[in-house]
């Protein structure tokens, strides 16, 4: 499992290197081009564009100017697509929109293949709400497999202009064909609000483009469906998986919404509380494919995926505080490899705990968890805290850093614990032998190590949170798991 990825320097190919993979791409020998000062409206199908290699550069398409890295416009038999052509990303390939797309923005679709009989690649959409200068992830990461165009939507309204821009995560040597990208409002397709103010104008090379056939949409996002595992194996979770059990605070990946900011990263999906500087919730899935030989990282560091007008809560705003660093989502359930290890250190999946509390209270509790995968069960987790006020080895605080971090006075955790299968969802809903252990503990240094004296039920952690946990489960099911108080011997 790889960490979110930060825009890196993309290298140079060498000349060789692009005409190999590029001889397909039809450049016409001369360009005829007419400048629009008007863009046109999305979808963006790449038919307009021309670009034949992959060295990083401003490509002009039909909807504005876009920018190229790693990536070019594909019109071989190679390149899945509808119409004449598409985009085409390989290594860490990214094209992003130069131009911004007015506020309203309510649903985006991208369609996505495998490039000729190339292996899979993941690959993520990140926005942007300030003009490009920072980006922040939307939805979860995608893995795309196949020669098939598969659409992907991401819904939800967006209060600010916005610009897109899609990353391609892994698979040196697997290409990846991006087509058709669609951004709807409510009165239509959106439309580039500053093309002519940032350079976006297009090429209208006067030539015959094939139209690309209408292809059907689907309303609502994909369902995402983890693989059986097989004997001794196990994929390690995804962002699909971390999330499975529903969004308890209907939290949202819009930088105005501060309070309850979603955030994914591939390890773990949080609900982030940037006035209180820790996460509201935490959820994650626990299999055996997350647990190896990974060591701890111990890089505790700032997020830097967090909009940039948050307070970056360093690992310095817990210094000399009588807190612990504590984790939400623990390191030793991300030891697969070193990337998933690494982002457990993020100071989004921090809270101040107190000393005792952290070490013994939920270390054992953590290693419970683990114990439970190595017998064949998986574990669907969302950690959480609320209220104000713990004590820590200095005595009594209500906040750290000058007042930017809060220090929780409840910290509880859900474990929905189930054996290996698929379809996990209906497994939940309909096994009655599903365990659902929940604790809820106070944040102090006389907490008792035995975690099971904190034991309770879903419902009264909801009552005291005001979340909305298990919300992904039919209510019938949510109404009788909630209730139950696991024994925690097995």
């Amino acid at each position: 499992m790889r960490a979110p990825l930060l825009l890196l320097p993309l290298a140079m190919w060498a000349c060789s290197q692009q005409s190999a993979d590029n001889s397909t791409a039809q450049v016409p020998a001369t360009k005829q081009a007419v400048l629009q000062k008007s863009a046109a409206p999305f979808p963006e199908t790449f038919e307009a564009g021309r670009k034949g290699a992959y060295a990083e550069a401003e490509e002009p398409l039909a909807t504005g100017p876009w920018q190229f890295a790693e990536a070019l416009i594909g019109s071989s038999p190679q390149d899945h697509k509808n119409g004449e052509r598409a985009a085409r990303l390989h290594n860490l390939g990214r094209i992003r929109m130069n131009f911004d797309v007015p506020a309203g923005v309510q649903r985006i679709t991208i369609s996505a293949a495998a490039y000729g009989q190339d292996g899979p690649s993941t690959w993520e959409l990140w926005l942007s709400r300030d003009g490009g200068r920072s980006y922040v992830q939307t939805g979860q990461r995608i893995e795309t497999r196949g020669p098939e165009l598969k659409p992907h939507v991401f819904e939800g309204v967006a209060n600010q202009p916005i610009r897109l821009e899609i990353r391609k995560t892994s698979g040196q040597n697997a290409r990846l064909n991006i087509d058709d990208i669609k951004l709807e409002a409510a009165n239509g397709p959106a439309t580039a609000a500053n093309a002519g103010a940032t350079g976006g104008y297009f090429e209208n090379r006067n030539q015959p483009q094939a139209s690309s056939p209408a292809s059907p949409r689907p309303t609502s996002p994909p369902t995402a469906t983890r693989p059986a595992p097989t004997a001794g194996t196990q994929a390690p979770s995804t962002s699909t998986d971390n999330l499975a059990l529903g969004n308890p605070s209907g939290a949202t990946s819009d930088p105005t919404n501060a309070s309850n900011y979603l955030l994914v990263h591939p390890a773990f999906t949080l609900g982030y509380h940037a006035t209180r500087g820790i996460p509201t919730w935490v959820s994650w899935h626990l299999g055996r494919g997350d647990i190896g030989k990974a060591p701890r990282q111990n890089d505790f560091r700032a997020d830097a995926a967090l909009p940039r007008q948050f307070y970056q809560v360093s690992p310095a705003s817990y210094s000399r505080s009588g807190f612990d660093k504590g984790h939400n989502c623990p390191s030793g359930d991300r030891t697969a490899d070193l990337d998933a290890n690494s982002a457990t250190f993020l100071m989004t999946n921090m809270v101040p705990q107190a000393p005792r509390n952290n070490q013994q209270t939920w270390a054992q509790l953590e290693e419970y968890g683990r114990a439970q995968v190595q017998r064949g069960q998986e574990i669907y987790i969302i950690m959480g805290s609320y209220g104000r006020g713990g004590t820590g080895t200095n005595g009594f605080a209500q906040t750290l850093d000058q007042g930017r971090v809060t220090v929780p006075a409840r910290i509880w955790k859900v474990m929905v614990i189930i054996p290996e299968g698929t379809n996990d969802l209906q497994r939940i809903s309909t096994n009655p032998n599903v365990r659902v252990l929940a604790i809820d503990t106070p944040n102090d240094n006389s907490v008792e190590a035995d975690w099971r004296k904190y034991l309770t039920t879903v419902d009264k952690i909801e009552a005291a949170t005001g979340l909305d946990l298990l919300s992904a489960l039919p209510q019938e099911s949510q109404a009788r798991l909630q209730k139950l108080v696991d024994a925690g011997q097995r």
